[in-house]
């Protein structure tokens, strides 16, 4: 395919210079950090010789119906209001919805008249200026990556783009472009022209130099595109693993747009999060594939930027963007960060703040040090604090560990961002009781985030290995159906599934877990939050009980009570672990009586054999 002035005499470097290509990011991402996706690939579109500029258009249609509900939007995942917004506009008289009866059906906090005004009016007002006030004519090549809820805007703006630019390539990629929800999607959505199946590092640049060549761009391994109404796929591609070597990502567009749009200040304090990542995949997931997760897909397969790279990231972002705000897109952290990155990051005594995902295998000396290198926020994987269904997750960590990692980020001042989550095939009623009999004594710590039933997620083990998990029923989510025209295979392009497992509990059997999370909630939204602290001296610990507003209890332990309470603080151990470390001269029994009079006051807990202190120290510093 020829190009407007190019000539058989040009060299590949200058048709690389002369291709031109846009790269776009449509509702609905947070409007509150730039997307890491555009960046990057724009960087590394750039680096390789080519015109490229990013568009961030979700900011343009947060200005257009606000703010606020914008972000409500960007949270309604598993119910695709956002897709259901954009899908009248993308499919036109083949929508299935054109009445709007998604809203009778959908169990939305959101204002239902609001919405179909959205879908109505401001949709194609938006899609309408974005046409209008962007010279699409400009490139030859339209990009547009697509994670959870972008599917539908995208098709809406590339159906209109192809439409007045019959010329121009549209190419389409990220996670929603993943394995056979790609395959289908290309096959049906003529808006597409061609699609990345995973990683575009190596991909995407290879594609523009094909286009460049006026070679097929098909024959490029990663790229899927639709002939004579059949999928053509050129082959899969092994997963990046030159993660060093990549640019720092450019989000310059994203911060003239959002000031220009007046969402963000163009001067003083921004509270905008700067997206990086520092690994990809998941080392926990490559040995033992947590049930429920659906992430990753073809791309578990672990790797990790150096520590010294991340570092210079870093600081070429905040020094670029002046922002000490930082987020890892990271599914999870990699473990040698706290022997190489945070420990470089505690020397140089930075004023990042910086949020992380990791496995809640950490100590309290690894919390401590994640505190003194910035992290302020982290996602530590908690999901259940029963140990038994924690093994039925497959996460490799015990309940008692958990609870250790949220005693620690809380005195360490780290927030800690976790979910309560059930519905797990084997739970049983003694799981429930035994959550129902820990979570009183737990309020002085950072309660779940959310709570639920489990989701079903394409690429999970509940998803894809019905031998290990058989189901009674799956299907789609219901709320596809009011979003995708019928010719579109549903059972192809959904991530979400509604289901319904073999030898799971009814909703009943939690119910009473989910009232306990809920009262745990509040109470940490009411002034003074409620605290569990001691205080120690030679012989002594003194234990302020500030869990119950109503009344603050105190105990006063002295001699070996005081002394074995200390030292089950640090880290769950066992009885005869800590009569042997310690050299204690007292008989397991004694040592066990204590701790289970600890336990029987809340102030303890035992998992197993192993028992944990639960009070925090009210000196800092330890």
């Amino acid at each position: 395919m020829s190009r407007t002035g190019e000539s058989s005499g040009q060299t590949s470097q200058q048709r690389s210079r002369a291709l031109s290509v846009a790269l776009v990011a449509m509702p609905f991402i947070s409007v509150w950090r730039p997307s890491l996706q555009i960046g990057l690939l724009s960087a590394v579109a750039r680096s390789e010789g080519f015109a490229a500029e990013t568009f961030h258009l979700s900011l343009e249609f947060a200005a257009e119906i606000g703010g606020e509900l914008y972000q409500n939007l960007c949270q309604q995942r598993t119910m695709l209001v956002g897709d259901w917004l954009f899908s009248r506009a993308a499919f036109g008289e083949a929508t299935p919805d054109p009445d709007c009866q998604f809203l009778a059906k959908t169990n939305t906090s959101l204002d239902p008249d609001k919405l179909r005004e959205v879908r109505l009016n401001a949709v194609p007002a938006y899609l309408d200026r974005m046409m209008s006030t962007i010279a699409w004519e400009r490139f030859d090549v339209v990009g547009f990556t697509s994670t959870f809820g972008q599917n539908v805007a995208s098709f809406a703006l590339a159906q209109r783009i192809k439409e007045d630019h019959s010329q121009l390539l549209t190419l389409f990629g990220g996670a929603n472009f993943d394995g056979e929800m790609g395959e289908e999607l290309v096959r049906s959505i003529h808006a597409i022209d061609y699609a990345i199946n995973g990683e575009a590092d190596h991909v995407f640049p290879e594609f523009l130099q094909a286009v460049a060549e006026s070679t097929d761009p098909a024959e490029v391994p990663g790229v899927m595109c639709r002939q004579q109404g059949d999928l053509r796929l050129s082959g899969p591609r092994p997963p990046f693993s030159e993660l060093d070597a990549l640019p720092v990502p450019d989000y310059d567009e994203y911060f003239e747009r959002a000031e220009r749009l007046k969402l963000i200040p163009r001067g003083g304090k921004r509270n905008i999060e700067l997206p990086f990542e520092s690994a990809r995949g998941c080392w926990w997931g490559q040995k033992h594939h947590c049930t429920f997760c659906g992430l990753n897909g073809a791309t578990m397969a672990y790797r990790a930027k150096s520590a010294n790279r991340v570092f210079a990231e870093l600081a070429a972002l905040s020094n670029r963007y002046r922002s000490s705000q930082f987020v890892a897109v990271d599914n999870i952290l990699d473990m040698s960060y706290l022997k190489e990155f945070f420990p470089l990051l505690k020397e140089r005594q930075l004023d990042y703040k910086i949020f992380y995902e990791t496995k809640a295998n950490l100590k309290k000396e690894h919390l401590r040090l994640l505190s003194e290198a910035g992290v302020e926020r982290l996602q530590p994987g908690i999901e259940s604090l029963s140990t038994r269904v924690l093994g039925l997750m497959r996460k490799g960590v015990t309940a008692i560990q958990n609870v250790n990692v949220l005693r620690w980020a809380r005195y360490y001042n780290i927030e800690a961002a976790w979910n309560l989550i059930w519905g797990f095939p084997g739970e049983s009623e003694a799981d429930c009781a035994d959550q129902q009999t820990l979570i009183p004594h737990l309020s002085h710590l950072e309660p779940p985030h959310g709570t639920g039933r489990i989701w079903m997620e394409r690429f999970s083990p509940l998803f894809w290995d019905r031998a290990s998990f058989p189901m009674r029923a799956i299907q789609p989510a219901e709320s596809y159906a009011f979003v995708y025209p019928r010719s579109i295979d549903l059972e192809k392009v959904a991530y979400f599934f509604d289901y319904q497992l073999e030898n799971t509990l009814p909703d009943s059997a939690y119910q009473k877990i989910a009232q306990l999370a809920e009262t745990w909630a509040e109470s940490w939204q009411k002034g003074v939050r409620p605290s569990l602290t001691y205080l120690r001296s030679p012989g002594l610990v003194e234990i302020e009980d500030a869990r119950d507003r109503i009344e603050i209890l105190t105990y006063s332990l002295e001699g070996p009570l005081a002394e074995i309470y200390r030292a089950f603080s640090d880290r769950p151990i066992s009885a005869a672990g800590a009569k042997a470390r310690f050299r204690w001269q007292w008989p397991i029994g004694e040592i066990e009586g204590a701790l289970d009079e600890f336990c029987g006051k809340g102030l303890a807990m035992r998992d197993g054999d192993l028992f944990l202190s639960l009070a925090l120290p009210a000196a800092q510093g330890q």
